[in-house]
């Protein structure tokens, strides 16, 4: 009997040697640095273990891993309508993160997606609240208004909202044509508007030098003798010189003093005055 017991207890621990061979291994789980544990002992919540090694007792014990990992949701094309009654479509990024694994896990089934649900609603309703200017304009503000309304629902899950980008927003193609037409008329307006400033003040330089030229008797004889030095470096030009009509009739009374009788200059004096009788003229 002595011997019998001998051979048990010896074989006996050969087995729990071979159970903990095989046992050990299974009961050692590893948690990531970008990992929480979520440890349960029959069924029941005990604690979040944090990254390292975790010996966890096979049947008894279970170990849930979240990943706290900041994680990006590409939020599918939102159809809505502005608060000035135009359709849009809105694309957008959601940046989010676990900051609380236990809520994370307990609270909802999927906090993915439900973010990810939650986000997409939250932009539509969001989108009601602004006109089609400002949304346009000002998209930080309406990215912000989204993340805050987003916030305040999914840290009841454990999530933080780090962020919302909005990627696109999409119009209809005539609201498109009447965007562009209006730019259209205000860069035209502009223009104009530029355009008459600058007949002002090229007005006001005009009349000062006119004032400046009036001033001094030969300044007008030396800027007519400076354009037409500027036109006659083009051959293609024809150059007509004004002539004043009392410069014609000094020319007419040096030629009478002369005893000029009738002078080819006195033949073109005299057609002037029959076709402008009553009134001065320059050719």
């Amino acid at each position: 009997m002595a011997e019998f017991l001998t051979c048990l207890s010896g074989g006996g621990f050969i087995v729990i040697i071979i159970l903990l061979i095989v046992i050990l291994p299974a009961s050692i789980k590893q948690i990531n640095q970008y990992e929480r544990g979520i440890l349960f002992a029959f069924g029941k919540y005990i604690k979040t273990l944090g990254p390292g090694w975790k010996i966890v007792i096979p049947i008894i014990q279970s170990l849930k891993k979240v990943d706290i990992r900041t994680k990006t949701i590409d939020l599918s094309d939102q159809e809505a309508i502005t608060k000035d009654n135009v359709s849009t479509k809105l694309s957008a990024v959601l940046y989010f993160k676990v900051v609380d694994a236990a809520k994370s896990l307990l609270d909802v089934e999927n906090f993915v997606w439900a973010t990810s649900q939650l986000a997409e609603t939250t932009m539509r309703t969001v989108v009601g609240e602004f006109s089609l200017d400002e949304l346009l304009t000002h998209r930080d503000n309406v990215a912000q208004n989204i993340e805050s309304k987003v916030e305040k629902t999914s840290q009841e899950w454990g999530v933080e909202i780090i962020g919302v980008e909005l990627k696109d927003v999409i119009l209809p193609e005539s609201m498109k044509r009447t965007m562009a037409k209006q730019a259209e008329a205000e860069r035209e307006k502009r223009a104009t508007i530029i355009n008459s400033e600058g007949e002002v003040v090229a007005a006001k330089n005009l009349s000062k030098a006119a004032q400046m030229m009036s001033e001094r008797p030969g300044a007008l004889h030396l800027r007519t003798l400076n354009s037409i030095n500027d036109i006659s470096s083009d051959q293609s030009n024809t150059i007509v010189f004004m002539v004043p009509m009392e410069m014609l009739r000094a020319i007419e009374a040096v030629g009478n003093n002369y005893g000029a009788t009738q002078s080819p200059l006195s033949n073109i004096l005299n057609a002037v005055k029959k076709k402008n009788p009553n009134k001065d003229s320059t050719t």
